[in-house]
């Protein structure tokens, strides 16, 4: 099936960058996170400043917890100088890094998923070709050879199906719609989101088939992924809600922009 080119505005001129600014803005967004928001916070926080060769940031996104989630984030904002925390009013994760990534000013974002199931050592690679200008994104894929994933055999049926489908419906050259594991260049985000509908779980896969069909450059990272038992995704409704996404973006013209200037 063929399906029309999607035309980004023009980039925006580049912000002069300071050697203390963030290279990377990266989010985290949660949901009544309470029990394992402090943990991996600390734990990815630890991690990128004993590793990560560049300024950093993380930045909690709250979607509307109901819980000891903000304070908790307030906290570990107050005590960490490289985590800040934002606080939404509506829940979606998609909703959540527009938020974040439009606000940022660091040269790429991204996000990782609050349980850490990906391995954080893929962390340098994901972001490596998007500083070099190699990439316009990056995704980690747990389907893609040297991958090493541990899961039940029930999500590991429903994301094979689900990127099929993809491949089926929409064509997509990419392997792993929906790892919690993305980085973008800022310029590209800027250009990418006002073209992206979606502010829950769908706007991941909605992302990339806009920035695929824009010709942009996506660049793969095989993840160790371990399974998060606890995890809170409600696979039907969500499954559901990605249907019927896929069913909008396979059925509606693309939305071309015309560039700014």
């Amino acid at each position: 099936m063929n399906h029309p080119r999607v035309t980004l505005p023009a980039p925006a001129p580049p912000s002069p960058a300071h050697h203390d600014e963030p290279v990377l803005d990266l989010a985290v967004p949660v949901f009544n996170e309470e029990t394992d928001l402090e943990p991996s916070v600390r734990r990815l926080h630890a991690y990128l400043r004993e590793t990560f060769p560049y300024p950093f940031r993380i930045t909690v996104a709250d979607n509307a917890s109901t819980d000891a989630t903000p304070l908790i984030a307030a906290r570990l904002a107050a005590e960490l100088p490289e985590v800040e925390w934002i606080r939404l009013a509506e829940k979606g994760r998609g909703r959540a890094l527009r938020a974040v990534w439009s606000a940022s000013t660091a040269p790429v974002v991204g996000y990782l998923d609050v349980d850490l199931s990906t391995g954080l050592a893929a962390l340098l690679p994901l972001v490596a070709p998007l500083l070099s200008g190699h990439s316009d994104l990056a995704i980690g894929t747990r389907l893609a050879p040297g991958a090493r994933v541990v899961r039940g055999p029930k999500r590991e049926a429903i994301s094979r199906c689900y990127n099929v489908l993809l491949r089926c419906t929409l064509s997509v050259g990419f392997s792993d719609a929906q790892c919690g594991f993305k980085a973008v260049r800022r310029d590209a985000a800027a250009r990418l989101l006002p073209l992206v509908r979606d502010s829950a779980w769908f706007f991941d896969t909605e992302l990339l088939v806009v920035a695929e069909r824009a010709g942009l450059r996506i660049h793969e990272v095989p993840v160790d992924w371990v399974d998060d038992p606890d995890s809170r995704v409600a696979l039907l409704s969500t499954a559901l809600a990605d249907l019927r996404g896929i069913a909008r973006v396979a059925l509606s013209p693309a939305r071309d922009a015309k560039p700014a200037g």
